[in-house]
């Protein structure tokens, strides 16, 4: 295999390095951008548009640092992630769109974010020495864990917790699980992470579009049988 694409390879695994931190930059921005849009929504002010937005975009990634004892959260020690999540929130202030005009942009740009944070969150805990379910499951996290954090802040509960809501969590579940299962047969490089992206994506997208959701648990009642 081209050795530019390997993780095994030290070229490689740069490259792949590179394309994260870049996926992840992008999604930090996307998860801002829908943090904002969310506050325009509410009638926030500068402040808790900027709380929201950040909240967004760094909640996710923070919880799966603490988990795997990384250290300190990457987005408090790389100041790109302060800068990007910050250049959302002025950008979304000063653009001020109508409430009525949000719904799409907020669930695009937050489609995204989860695309790709499922992505680089799976990779991020299996380069740091987690197996293949751990890491699916810190990549679900940390695609899923800055809209819970948004919704909670804004009063809202969140769409992983609505059966009504379009499906949030599976395409995360499905993209985090791919890349998982990439990295476990030693087949993930940048074109195979892209293509867990878009699939994640497409599923993420399409459920919006079509309304597609989770059933409901409908608890039943078992009456004693008679003697």
């Amino acid at each position: 295999m081209n050795a530019l694409v390997r993780v095994a390879s030290p070229d490689g695994a740069a490259v792949i390095g590179t394309a994260q931190q870049v996926a992840d930059l992008v999604a930090t921005f996307a998860f801002g951008v829908s943090g904002a849009l969310l506050a325009v929504r509410k009638g926030y002010d500068f402040i808790g548009l900027s709380v929201l937005a950040f909240a967004t975009a760094f909640g996710g990634g923070v919880i799966r640092d603490v988990i795997i004892n990384k250290g300190v959260p990457v987005a408090f020690v790389d100041l790109q992630y302060v800068w990007v999540s910050l250049a959302a929130a002025v950008i979304i202030f000063v653009i001020d769109p109508p409430a009525r005009l949000t719904h799409w942009p907020l669930n695009i740009a937050d489609a995204v974010g989860l695309a790709l944070f499922c992505v680089t969150g799976t990779l991020t805990a299996y380069r740091n020495g987690l197996a293949a379910v751990p890491s699916a499951l810190l990549g679900i996290l940390t695609a899923i864990g800055g809209g819970i954090i948004r919704d909670l802040l804004a009063g809202r509960t969140p769409p992983v917790l609505r059966p009504d809501q379009d499906l949030y969590a599976v395409p995360a579940i499905i993209g985090a699980t791919a890349s998982a299962l990439l990295l476990h047969f030693d087949s993930y490089n940048t074109l195979t992470g892209a293509a867990a992206f878009l699939l994640a994506l497409s599923i993420r997208l399409l459920a919006l579009r079509f309304y597609w959701h989770t059933t409901v648990a409908v608890a039943k009642t078992f009456r004693r049988p008679k003697p």
